[in-house]
């Protein structure tokens, strides 16, 4: 079972297996979907804050973490199958959700495709913007190129390098601990586990989701960082007014990382959310 009942598994679901971890125990279940480029160890925080009340489940999404990696189309209603085939797999339905960044995307899709098994929903800091159409371009023509971290001098020679050139690289400490906990030994160095081909490929097949907000029956937790670089005020506003039942707040001193930036802030909010 891990520490403290954790309890670690390969699961399969949709012709891909996907590490889970899974606190076991709890009625009522909270999947947590984390952002592109992270894992499920970045919900650690969370988990141990909600571990004694809720079941907690943060899988590492396709292309992630411990997860395959295969070549394939990763379009956000396809890793929101796969996040239904966990729910189905692990007998949690209804799912509370709660999706940060390219997560929440995710589990937005998640409470359209399968309304049934999605509970409530939290979106953290993802805009809804994005290209207007999805990309038709064949999964083995996508170039394996990651535009953030195609200049990235990996692999790192030392863990202490990879956090010098890390700090560098963002003003934020938890922004250089959710890459660190991506960060792994390497016959080479320190690399990351995502692969960079799956995030490529979620650029390519990213595309606005606007139409889908008014068909989310279930209620929903919008949260916004005031200093975001990713969901802006006006995209918040517009996404706030197609949810039918929506709740809304706005982190401050954040940038992104709305949960681990300002927990003081966040957690209370998010509890007022789940007393619902």
């Amino acid at each position: 079972m891990g520490e403290r009942g954790l309890r670690r598994s390969l699961i399969g679901v949709n012709g891909v297996n996907l590490l889970c971890r899974d606190t076991v125990l709890g009625a009522q279940a909270i999947l947590c979907l984390h952002g592109r480029w992270g894992r499920g160890e970045t919900w650690s925080d969370f988990i141990g804050r909600y571990r004694d009340s809720y079941r907690v489940i943060a899988p590492d999404q396709r292309g992630h973490g411990l997860s395959d990696k295969p070549v394939a189309r990763y379009a956000s209603e396809d890793l929101a199958r796969d996040a239904h085939g966990l729910i189905v797999q692990l007998g949690c339905a209804p799912a509370l959700v709660v999706g940060h960044s390219m997560g929440g995307r995710v589990a937005a899709h998640l409470a359209v495709q399968y309304p049934q098994d999605v509970r409530a929903l939290a979106i953290l800091d993802e805009t809804a913007g994005g290209p207007e159409n999805l990309s038709t371009l064949p999964p083995e023509e996508v170039s394996p190129d990651d535009h953030l971290t195609a200049e990235w001098p990996t692999p790192y020679p030392s863990y202490e390098e990879a956090i010098r050139d890390l700090t560098s690289r963002f003003s934020r400490g938890s922004s250089v601990r959710y890459f660190l906990d991506s960060l792994v030994e390497t016959v080479e160095g320190y690399d990351f586990l995502f692969s960079r081909y799956a995030m490529a490929a979620l650029a390519e097949y990213h595309r606005e989701w606007y139409d889908i907000l008014p068909h989310i029956r279930c209620p929903v937790l919008l949260v916004r960082a005031t200093e975001s670089w990713c969901l802006s005020r006006e995209d918040a506003e517009r996404m706030r007014a197609l949810i039918e039942d929506c709740t809304y707040f706005e982190v401050a001193g954040s940038d992104h990382m709305v949960y681990a930036d300002d927990p003081e802030e966040f957690y209370p909010r998010f509890e007022e959310f789940l007393s619902r």
